[in-house]
């Protein structure tokens, strides 16, 4: 028996679910009924070493995303500055 998710978290968690295969039939189905499609959001964070591991390892502690969905950290054009790029599919 699968627990139930309460209702309020439902649509954060399914807006995070990965590229689940879905075999749904939705050509009888009204609009409302169909699978809302996904749209890129790409976050991107800069500043120094510190600054932007700190900030990955928060947004992992209130679970948003993992250490490991973030690109290495990629140095920026400012030598004391690195960058790392996250891409999330949002549901819309």
């Amino acid at each position: 028996m699968m627990p139930q998710i309460q209702k309020s978290a439902q649509p954060k968690l399914q807006q995070y679910l990965g590229n689940a295969d879905f075999h749904l039939n939705t050509r009888n189905q009204s609009p409302e009924h169909q699978l809302p499609h996904r749209e890129p959001i790409k976050h991107i964070l800069i500043g120094s070493t510190q600054v932007v591991t700190s900030t990955i390892h928060h947004l992992h502690i209130v679970g948003y995303a993992s250490v490991g969905d973030w690109s290495p950290l990629l140095p920026t054009a400012n030598s004391d500055e690195v960058m790392s790029i996250l891409i999330r599919q949002i549901l819309m």
